[in-house]
């Protein structure tokens, strides 16, 4: 019994795992600071194209350098405020993702991908780390590259599919 339970659940999860192949990627974008390049990311949705609100939406982001969970949580944090983003949850989402997220490794990829139902699941290389089920998070999180008042709007021009 507990073999098929073991079974019965990487079936359930595998199935729940949204594959980039079933989506279309709309663009890709590498953050450099400096001289230092921090990450690569790549946004994909179901036709490739990006418009705001749309689900499904994945993005994609491979860190290129190792950074502590904590100054993930504090970066997101402080994108949000240089935007001028508040939400009256915005402190229990900085709580949940502190929570969720671990520290990272170069080459880690966390993805987050936004369903139908605007439930935002976050993986870590593939691996599921959790679920924040708040319809208001996941465009105020990808926001941070999807606003238009993001502070990279180059990055998001590339994400977005308007620069190549």
């Amino acid at each position: 019994m507990p073999r098929l339970l073991s079974v019965l659940l990487l079936t359930f999860c595998s199935m729940t795992i949204a594959e980039p192949a079933a989506l279309k990627k709309v663009g890709e974008a590498e953050l450099r600071v400096l001289f230092w390049s921090i990450y690569n990311s790549t946004l994909y949705s179901a036709d490739g194209e990006y418009l705001e609100g749309q689900r499904p939406l994945q993005l994609q982001i491979q860190y290129l350098l190792d950074i502590k969970s904590e100054a993930l949580v504090e970066r997101t944090g402080e994108e949000w405020n240089s935007q001028g983003i508040s939400h009256e949850r915005q402190q229990q989402w900085l709580d949940a993702l502190a929570e969720l997220w671990p520290d990272v490794s170069k080459n880690d990829v966390l993805t987050l991908d936004i369903d139908e139902q605007d439930r935002s699941t976050f993986y870590r290389n593939g691996e599921l780390l959790g679920v924040i089920d708040d319809p208001e998070f996941g465009d105020h999180f990808t926001g941070i590259w999807l606003s238009p008042t993001t502070t990279r709007p180059k990055l998001r021009l590339a994400l977005t599919g308007q620069q190549r």
